[in-house]
C-alpha cells in the first residue's frame, strides 16, 4: 500500500505540538503522500520544515474557538472533493476525519490522538469556564460536532490511537474498538547535557494542562528554580501572575535547538494535564535523561515508571503535591534516573512507530 497514492489530513497547524510533529513526520517518511490542512500557522510550523511537501490549505485562521471549529468543519466537508484522486486517506485530529465522506472509493485510516474532547468527557469542564451567556453557544456547537464526527469514524476502515488511555476513550464514548500505536519520539535528538539547576515545564499554556498549579507551588518554593518553555493564551496571565517570582522564567516558544539545550540541562521536567491523552513532552525528557514529576492519570500511566523515571503525584493534584515531589527530585535522585529514562524512552523510537504504520499500511 506504500507504492499507493495517499494523503495525510490533519486539523491544521498552528504549534509544534506532539500531534503536529507526528502528522509532519508521516508526511515526510511514507511515500507518494501529500497532506491537507485546514490551516498553517508559519510560526508553529515553518515553510522549511514544510518543503517539498505539497499540501492542500483549505481555509484562513480564525481566532474565535467556536466559529473555527464550525468553519474547519465544513471546509473539510465541501472542499475535499480531491481525495477522489488518492488511493488510501489517512485521518487525525478532530475535525479533519469529517473530509472522509468525500473518500469512499479507497482505503480510510483514522489516527486518533484523541476525540473532540469539548463534546465528550470535558463537555462540563469546558461548559464551566465560560460566563453563562456563552454556554448555549457551546451546547450548539457540542451538538452541531458529536453527530458528524461519530458519522465519520464509523466510515473508517482501520482506527488507530495512540494510547491505551485514547482507545479506551474511544470505545467508553464512540462504542468502537481500535489498535494501539503510540507516537514517535526523536530519541536520537534529544541528550543529558548537564545540570543547570533548574526545573522545567514544557506543557502548552492552556488551562487543562494545569501550568498555573506548577506555577504556584515555584512560587512558594523561591529557592527552586522553574523555566516554562512554551506558549498560549494563558501566558500573559501566568506571566503576571509570577512578576514578583524571580526564580520563574518564561520563554514563550523557542526553535528546537533551544528545546533541546532546555531539556537536556534541566534537573527534571513537570508535567501534570488534565487526563492527558499520552503526552509526548514526558518521553522526550526521559530521551534526554531526564526524570517527569508528572500525574497519575492519562498516558503518563503508560510512560512514566514511578520511582524509577520519575514521581507521578495524586490526580487532581495540589500544590503540596507538587512541592513534596520537587523536593524528593533533587539532583542527585534526578542524576541515578538517567539510565532509566534513556532506556524507557528508546521504547517510544521514531523506528518503532514507523515500522508499526508501515505494517498497517500494506
Amino acid at each position: 500500500m506504500t507504492n499507493k497514492k495517499g494523503i495525510i489530513l490533519y486539523d491544521f497547524f498552528a504549534v509544534a505540538g506532539g500531534a503536529e510533529r507526528v502528522i509532519l513526520l508521516l508526511a515526510e517518511a511514507l511515500d507518494h503522500v501529500d497532506l491537507c490542512l485546514g490551516y498553517r500557522d508559519a510560526k508553529g510550523i515553518t515553510d522549511r520544515e514544510m518543503d517539498g511537501i505539497k499540501c492542500y490549505e483549505l481555509s484562513k485562521k480564525c481566532d474565535i474557538p467556536p466559529l473555527r471549529t464550525i468553519k474547519l468543519m465544513r471546509a473539510f466537508v465541501s472542499k475535499t472533493e480531491f481525495l477522489s484522486g488518492y488511493e488510501w486517506a489517512l485521518f487525525s485530529g478532530a475535525i479533519a476525519p469529517l473530509a472522509v465522506a468525500n473518500h469512499q472509493e479507497g482505503r480510510n485510516l483514522l489516527y486518533c490522538h484523541t476525540i473532540p474532547r469539548f463534546a465528550y468527557d470535558l463537555k462540563d469542564y469546558y461548559m464551566n469556564l465560560l460566563p453563562g451567556w456563552q454556554r448555549p453557544l457551546l451546547k450548539a456547537l457540542i451538538e452541531y460536532t458529536r453527530p458528524r464526527y461519530e458519522a465519520a469514524v464509523s466510515k473508517m476502515d482501520t482506527i488507530i490511537v495512540n494510547s491505551e488511555n485514547v482507545r479506551k476513550r474511544l470505545k467508553t464514548y464512540l462504542g468502537v474498538d481500535s489498535q494501539v500505536i503510540c507516537p514517535p519520539c526523536e530519541t536520537g535528538k534529544f541528550q543529558w547535557l548537564g545540570e543547570g539547576g533548574y526545573y522545567l515545564s514544557t506543557a502548552r499554556l492552556e488551562n487543562f494542562k494545569r501550568v498555573e498549579l506548577i506555577i504556584r507551588a515555584f512560587i512558594r518554593m523561591p529557592d527552586k528554580k522553574l523555566v516554562v518553555t512554551s506558549g498560549g493564551s494563558e501566558l500573559n496571565r501566568l506571566k503576571r501572575l509570577a512578576q514578583d517570582s524571580h526564580n520563574i522564567t518564561f520563554t514563550g516558544w523557542t526553535s528546537e535547538e533551544e528545546l533541546l539545550k532546555l531539556v537536556g540541562n534541566a534537573i527534571a521536567t513537570v508535567y501534570i494535564p488534565i487526563d492527558e491523552d499520552f503526552g509526548m513532552s514526558p518521553v522526550e525528557s526521559m530521551a534526554a535523561g531526564k526524570p517527569v514529576i508528572g500525574v497519575r492519570e492519562g498516558g503518563l500511566l503508560e510512560t512514566v515508571i514511578h520511582g524509577e523515571t520519575g514521581l507521578l503525584i495524586s490526580s487532581n493534584p495540589s500544590e503540596e503535591d507538587i512541592i513534596e515531589a520537587v523536593q524528593k527530585m533533587g539532583t542527585e535522585t534526578a542524576r541515578a534516573m538517567k539510565d532509566a529514562c534513556e532506556t524507557r524512552a528508546r521504547l517510544f523510537d521514531k523506528g518503532i512507530f514507523l515500522e508499526k504504520i508501515y505494517a498497517v499500511l500494506q
